[in-house]
């Protein structure tokens, strides 16, 4: 027996006598019987999580794991709220390192702190100056920081290039998504001319709108158009080579309602695709950078929602991907080598139990992470979705999820043992 295994083995017989003897919270009693570790890395008073599925958590060397802090749960956040930067040092008792603060930021997808693309020491999050929201740059060794006069959303791959919407429109029209403090000067109008997807050169600073929102409501059909509908981007990512980046175009109906489509183009706004036209798209990975994996409906002749993996190209070919076992509307990513999909689900029966799992594409098995309970009072706006981000390496995968007397904190599961055994 190697020691690895048998630290695993001590680890897992400590964690049910403990979990037997009530001591511990149910996110981690729940993943007792089964053979993926768990722990948080994070603990209370002050509440802690990472936000989004497809941001760059771990560092390259998968030591440091960036997180946010916060003292409050349960509410919007006002332009006043400051949330704390930092990173769990795993290497070291799971210590805190604390690297800035942020007054930019929203309950799904924080203030989009990330490790910079391509660097070792480099990680970037929005924040608030004044009458303007932009995005600090800063070396975690040195603490030398710069700051950028625009936010950003999505990162190329050469770490130089980064797009992003208008989040104060998001905030508008999808609180949650978008950063309190600042008033879109655009609110009245539908589709405005001077609203859109922006270009941030991250070394230069130099800025410029590639797609506008006129301009995307005038190209193609709109499915189910209507007098009063807005329309606004929200969800871009760049694919695997930085040659091409998705968004997401949304059109809220005054009822509150909003429709889809997908988009891909270049990073200068040119070869704009609608690659999902029909009104439905929701999450989305790219697999390469000619792939997308989305989850649609009313594709391949079925209504229901399910993962579908689209060529990027307008009326491009389409493949249904883990029907009936791979969750349909949970996050997804794709592990290192593309043989796994990380993915999860949205509460389930009265125990409101996610389950974050692993999709083995070449087997078709599904095997579940462990349930972590999500009590009734996180909803809407402020619930805690696991979104579960994986680490360079592949052996780690990071999730937020609530602990009881706690609030939302930071946890990881160790998948080593899985994708080893099943690393073809």
């Amino acid at each position: 027996m190697s020691r690895s295994t048998d630290d695993r083995r001590r680890f897992l017989s400590t964690l049910a006598a403990t979990a037997a003897s009530g001591l511990l919270p149910a996110t981690v009693r729940a993943n007792r019987e089964t053979r993926f570790p768990t722990r948080a890395i994070t603990s209370g008073p002050r509440h802690h999580w990472f936000g989004y599925y497809d941001k760059l958590q771990f560092d390259p060397t998968s030591r440091y794991v960036l997180g946010m802090e916060v003292g409050f749960e349960h509410r919007s956040p006002t332009g006043r709220d400051t949330i704390r930067i930092g990173m769990v040092d795993l290497a070291r008792k799971d210590r805190w390192i604390e690297l800035g603060r942020s007054n930019a930021w929203c309950w799904q997808q924080g203030c989009m702190l990330q490790w910079l693309p391509g660097s070792r020491h480099r990680v970037l999050w929005n924040d608030r100056q004044r009458d303007r929201f932009v995005c600090h740059v800063m070396d975690v060794r040195s603490r030398k920081r710069r700051t950028v006069a625009h936010p950003v959303y999505s990162v190329s791959p050469n770490g130089r290039t980064a797009v992003a919407p208008d989040f104060r429109r998001i905030n508008d029209v999808r609180p949650g998504y978008g950063y309190a403090g600042l008033k879109d000067p655009h609110a009245d109008e539908l589709a405005p001319a001077n609203s859109g997807i922006v270009r941030i050169d991250l070394e230069t600073g130099q800025i410029a709108q590639i797609i506008s929102l006129a301009d995307i409501a005038r190209r193609g059909d709109i499915p189910n158009r209507q007098p009063g509908i807005k329309h606004y981007f929200n969800h871009l990512l760049f694919n695997p080579d930085g040659s091409r980046f998705i968004a997401l175009h949304r059109w809220r109906y005054p009822n509150g309602k909003r429709l889809t489509r997908m988009i891909t183009a270049r990073p200068d706004g040119s070869d704009l695709r609608i690659v999902v036209p029909n009104g439905y798209a929701s999450h989305f990975i790219w697999r390469d950078p000619k792939h997308i994996l989305v989850q649609s409906r009313n594709l391949l002749g079925t209504t229901d929602w399910n993962n579908f993996l689209i060529e990027d190209k307008e009326d491009g070919r389409v493949e249904a991907v883990g029907h009936g076992t791979l969750d349909s509307m949970g996050h997804i990513s794709y592990l290192p080598g593309n043989r796994w999909i990380l993915n999860d689900t949205y509460p389930q029966g009265a125990d409101r139990l996610q389950t974050p799992h692993l999709y083995h594409i070449k087997t078709k098995k599904r095997y579940d992470l462990g349930q972590f309970r999500l009590p009734k009072v996180y909803t809407g706006e402020w619930r805690v979705d696991t979104h579960p981000r994986f680490s360079p390496d592949g052996r780690q995968v990071c999730i937020d999820a609530p602990v009881p007397g706690q609030g939302r904190q930071l946890h990881l599961i160790d998948i080593s043992e899985l994708v080893a055994s099943n690393s073809r």
